[in-house]
């Protein structure tokens, strides 16, 4: 596989998450992890067997991702997506970006880890306000 193959089918992973989440589709979204992926954010990582609820949690919209930048370095990759995610009944704005590694599987490229970071209008970048999301 050339590295275009690569680029290409980890930004379809990318977009298959953004649009997954848009549409409140939990499976898609695990599916495109790594069984041992996470998410970080609100000041915490969560592991997938969580990641249902801090979902069922979180505001409902649209999921606007830009072209990642990607570095690849053999069955693994680091890479930065920039987001506008808008919610969808107010239609209020957040911008951020997400910090992302990856590893090739047998079933393809898959999110090993995925952190946001938010921007903030004071021009501040950070993790997030801790969620509505509660531990169990």
């Amino acid at each position: 596989m050339s590295d275009t193959d690569d680029l290409v089918e980890i930004e379809q992973l990318l977009g298959r998450y953004a649009v997954s989440m848009t549409r409140g589709d939990v499976d898609r979204v695990l599916a495109v992890f790594t069984a041992d992926g996470s998410y970080s954010a609100f000041g915490d990582t969560y592991p997938l067997d969580e990641f249902p609820a801090l979902v069922a949690a979180a505001p409902k919209g649209l999921f606007l991702v830009g072209t990642p930048v990607i570095e690849l370095d053999g069955d693994a990759a680091t890479g930065t997506q920039p987001l506008c995610f808008v919610e969808h009944a107010r239609h209020e704005m957040r911008i951020g970006y997400y910090d992302d590694t990856y590893a090739r599987t047998p079933d393809g490229w898959r999110l090993r880890t995925r952190a946001m970071t938010f921007i903030r209008r004071s021009g501040d970048h950070d993790s997030g306000r801790p969620h509505a999301f509660t531990r169990s």
